[in-house]
Order: structure tokens, then C-alpha cells, then sequence
């Protein structure tokens, strides 16, 4: 008789699974994400991008929605949303500036950009443009210390 009771329940998360694999990462505003990486000593992924931006718009849809992709980046990253024409004020390396001129000083050129710090707030390194998300994945795990060994490497 429970597992009558269940059955409604079940099915109403399994209707729910859909809306929430294609929710989007956990995004931090650029101060708020620094602080947390600090704080949990984890690397910070970027996603510098333009309101216009296609390509940015193809990354949040194809990529960032991606649940396997999510799932990394909720376990191995702190992630921020920069608008590189924003002009919000954020802070770097103790000084003030725009959003837009962060995105200059980041070595910025084109959308999308994914650039990554470690936890105290330093430049890794940067990816230009659209990344498809199996090769994404690859790269977040390579920056994380997770890409498997290469063949015949020592273990």
C-alpha cells in the first residue's frame, strides 16, 4: 500500500528532473565569487560575455545548461558571470574598476571567454570562444588537476 502512496511523489520529481538539468550554474558576481573561492580554496571559472553575443548565448544553452557540466563546476569551481561592457564597479588585485575595464586588464578580445583564477584571485588562463561542452568538460578537468593520465604516462 506505501508504494501506491510513493508512486505520485516519484513521478512529480521525475517531471521536475528536465527544468532542473537545464537550470543554469550558480553564478557569482565577480566580488562575491573571489571571496568564495578564498574561502572554499577552489579556482574560479569566468564567463566574460556581451548582452549581444550569440556564441555567449549558444554557451549558456548548450553548455552551462548541460547537468554533467554543472555537476563539475558545482563541485570543482566557483563560477562568475563578467558583462564585459558593464559598467558595475568590481575590485582586483586592490583596485577599483569597471566591469568592462576588468575585462580589458583579463587580456578580454573577443566573446565568449572563459577565463580562470586560481583561489587567491590570480590569472590561470583564458579560452577564447565557444567551447563544446565535451571538450569543455576536458579543459574544467585539466584546470582542476582531473584529466586523466595520457597513455604510457607514469602513474
Amino acid at each position: 500500500m506505501r508504494r501506491l502512496h510513493a508512486a505520485p511523489a516519484l513521478l512529480s520529481l521525475l517531471l521536475l528532473l528536465p527544468a532542473v538539468a537545464g537550470a543554469a550554474p550558480a553564478w557569482r558576481t565577480w566580488d562575491e565569487g573571489l571571496r568564495e573561492a578564498a574561502r572554499l580554496q577552489r579556482p574560479v571559472l569566468v564567463d566574460v560575455y556581451t548582452d549581444w553575443c550569440g556564441w555567449c548565448k549558444r554557451m549558456d544553452r548548450d553548455v552551462y545548461a548541460r547537468a554533467d557540466v554543472q555537476g563539475y563546476l558545482a563541485r570543482r569551481f566557483v563560477v562568475v558571470k563578467l558583462n564585459a561592457e558593464s559598467s558595475a564597479r568590481v575590485r582586483w588585485e586592490g583596485r577599483e574598476m569597471t566591469s568592462r575595464a576588468l575585462a580589458q586588464r583579463l587580456g578580454v578580445t573577443g566573446y565568449p571567454n572563459t577565463t580562470f583564477l586560481d583561489a587567491k584571485g590570480r590569472r590561470l588562463g583564458a579560452v577564447p570562444g565557444y567551447v563544446p561542452a565535451d571538450r569543455f568538460l576536458q579543459m574544467l578537468r585539466s584546470v582542476a588537476g582531473d584529466a586523466p593520465a595520457r597513455a604510457g604516462a607514469a602513474r
